[in-house]
């Protein structure tokens, strides 16, 4: 297969990366900026361990401060920050007794519905509590129930048994603030940091992926639509920022949240902890088949976006044929079809984004709390002692919600991962390419000197332009190509400049190989004008020095003069300094060509090349760009593409060429005199042919 099918087929529907090998070369881009990364990690895991603390705290709040009222209390002889009068004694909880301290008759405070009854002595056994109708408390525990004498608390008296744990409570309460505070501190740090660092990495990338552009030769951009290069430099690597900004946002955050549960779980019971474990083989197959199934819909999704771009940017750069031609309709027709399939795959992606989305979350979470509630249940069920207390269960209750977020947060992201890898893959593919770096290797200008030895060349495989091509142009000649479309002029031009390479034979200058030398270190004493002049946006002076810093303005306005441009752009309101939108869109293109001129000129070439460079303008320009060639091309090897043969009849050597070989050579008046070829296309142009007919 031919290079240029090759890379047409890059944008085909097909895997040509593994998602492996992509996610490595990610995980390397990221690794440039490791401390931004590691310190967002850091910052993460402290806002990750502060919020799961909060769970733990209100445990400790509960099971300590609130539900601690229920806990063996006993008469007391010493007062104290504990101590609880109540009915003319003092009592004291369990646990707040000091080592060695003398303890009176058990007493004990139960909950009954919504009211509190104090119980003057120990209870055998506790169970399912209820009120008699004398106000004695009775509980069920098995199949025995015990009747206890007890007295209902007035709220008074029982905010006096909670008043000890006030403190307690309000220490608590600040330090889950301040918890509440330092995670909202370090999850906004690890957001800046991720999000800085996202963007240093797309920086680099498409740095990267710009250079990679430059480095690839011109034959690759012959059969792909500017539109998909630009679609993988800016809609693709803007879609990997969202994986480092969003995705690994998400998955980063979810894991370590999702391991801080776990073990919040497994140190609050180990067995419904081992239950819950079911949730990551689920995940991690989930994350899999989603995968396979959506690697498929993004790869044509990302295509067919390229495929929209390069449409609409062949369109804009048309328009005016468009509009001249009625095509309109034509056009959007065109553009409709690849936008109907986009929105049919994208219609695709939604529904299995809808099927494996918050439907398996819901599974997953009623799973989890059957689980739980069976757990509690079978636990209440075995006996008293094996129950748990409520600051457990509200603990337990809290991870598991806690749980689901970053499992959702995961599932959300999963279409997002997988447009992220297909367009890494898409950029990588790019960058994969072939190429040749940009050297700044720096060469004296040379004298010009060109020899073409026997030199075959075809863009296509076997499909021969140039055949056996054999010249020489010495330093300050001027060699003129002429010939009919297709017969490989521009080819000559293009081996050249070496946008392509010779499939045989050998280009030299000053008897070097041209393959020796560098690409841009060769251009660097060159100069073209091509039948087509590009401008870049900027004004008419930068477009002349392309903002080389070697070239001042003062040669700036010499190139100008020298091509006789100043007469031109002189009526511009800035001069030189007159602003030049894309293309040169509000120049004429008498006025394009003179820059183009006046550009060449510029740097200086040891060799001009001029491309039909007059074929494009009126007479007048035509007339003031023939005086100023002569002033240009003095001291430069010239080559010249022109159907106009009366522009070249001063060439020192013009080559007729035919279907890619060289049927004639030599000067204006040799040619003339053969009466061959060259006689007979400069006799139609003057119309003296077919005057004689």
């Amino acid at each position: 297969m031919s290079m240029e099918m090759e890379h047409y087929d890059l944008d085909a529907d097909r895997t040509t990366i593994g998602k492996g090998k992509t996610v490595m070369r990610l995980v390397k881009y990221a690794l440039h900026f490791r401390t931004q990364l590691f310190i967002a990690l850091f910052m993460l895991t402290v806002a990750v361990g502060t919020d799961l603390v909060g769970p733990l705290v209100a445990k400790r709040l509960i099971d300590e401060h609130i539900s601690g009222i229920e806990r063996r209390w006993y008469q007391t002889e010493s007062a104290g920050a504990y101590a609880v009068a109540y009915d003319g004694a003092l009592y004291k909880r369990e646990d707040r007794f000091a080592d060695g301290e003398r303890r009176g008759p058990e007493a004990r405070i139960l909950q009954v519905g919504r009211d509190y009854y104090f119980i003057g002595q120990p209870i055998a056994a506790d169970g399912a509590r209820s009120v008699t109708d004398d106000g004695s408390v009775a509980i069920a525990a098995g199949a025995e129930t015990a009747v206890y004498p007890a007295q209902k608390l007035s709220r008074q008296e029982l905010l006096r048994f909670f008043l000890p744990e006030l403190s307690g409570i309000l220490r608590l309460c600040w330090i889950y603030f301040g918890l509440i505070l330092v995670s909202a501190v370090f999850s906004y740090g690890q957001r800046y940091y991720l999000q800085a660092a996202a963007n240093r990495i797309i920086r680099k990338l498409r740095i990267d992926v710009f250079g990679q552009m430059n480095r690839l030769p011109i034959r690759y951009f012959d059969n792909l639509p500017a539109g998909k290069v630009v679609s993988r430099i800016t809609n693709d690597t803007e879609t990997i920022r969202e994986l480092y900004v969003t995705v690994l946002a998400n998955f980063f955050t979810g894991t370590v949240y999702m391991a801080g549960i776990f073990a919040a779980l497994f140190i609050l019971d180990v067995r419904l902890a081992a239950i819950c474990l079911f949730i990551i083989p689920v995940l991690a197959v989930w994350i899999y088949i989603y995968g396979k199934a959506a690697k498929r819909y993004n790869h044509t999704i990302r295509s067919t976006i390229s495929e929209i771009n390069g449409r609409i940017n062949e369109s804009i750069q048309g328009i005016p044929v468009i509009k001249a031609f009625r095509k309109e309709r034509m056009m959007e027709e065109e553009l409709e079809t690849f936008n109907n399939k986009l929105f049919d795959f994208k219609n695709r992606l939604l529904s299995l984004n809808a099927l494996t989305g918050h439907n398996l979350v819901g599974v997953i979470r009623n799973i989890a709390f059957v689980s739980l509630i069976w757990y509690f249940g079978g636990v209440s069920i075995s006996g008293p002692q094996d129950a748990v207390t409520l600051g457990v269960l509200y603990a337990f209750v809290d991870y598991l919600n806690r749980l689901f977020n970053p499992i959702v947060g995961i599932v959300n992201q999963l279409p997002n991962l997988e447009t992220a890898l297909v367009s890494a893959e898409r950029v990588f593919v790019l960058m994969d390419e072939p190429g040749e770096d940009v050297s700044d290797q720096v060469m004296a200008r040379y004298k010009g000197n060109v020899k073409f030895e026997n030199v075959w060349f075809a863009y296509k495989e076997d499909e021969y332009v140039l055949k056996g091509i054999s010249f020489e142009a010495k330093q300050g000649q001027t060699v003129a190509l002429v010939g009919h479309t297709g017969s490989g002029k521009s080819s000559i031009l293009n081996l050249l400049f070496r946008f392509y390479d010779v499939e045989s034979g050998s280009i030299k200058i000053d008897g070097v190989d041209i393959r020796d030398m560098p690409r841009q270190t060769m251009r660097r004493h060159m100069g073209i004008v091509l039948q087509d002049p590009f401008l870049f946006t900027g004004t008419i002076a930068s477009n002349v020095s392309l903002n080389d810093p070697s070239i001042s303005r003062e040669q700036v306005e010499k190139a100008l003069r020298d091509v006789g441009a100043d007469r031109l752009l002189g009526q511009l309101p800035k001069g030189i300094d007159e602003p030049v939108i894309e293309k040169g869109g509000t120049l004429s293109a008498g006025q394009r060509q003179l820059i183009s001129f006046a550009r060449a000129l510029a740097f200086d070439p040891a060799i001009l090349i001029l491309d039909e460079a007059t074929s494009n303008i009126d007479t007048e320009t035509e007339a003031v760009i023939q005086n100023a060639l002569e002033v240009v091309k003095k001291g430069r090897t010239t080559f010249v593409i022109a159907h106009r043969l009366s522009t070249i009849k001063s060439a020192d050597l013009i080559l007729v060429l035919d279907r890619g070989e060289i049927v004639e050579r030599g000067d204006h008046d040799t040619l003339m005199k053969r009466r061959g070829k060259y006689y007979q296309m400069y006799q139609i142009q003057q119309g003296e042919l077919a005057s004689t007919v």
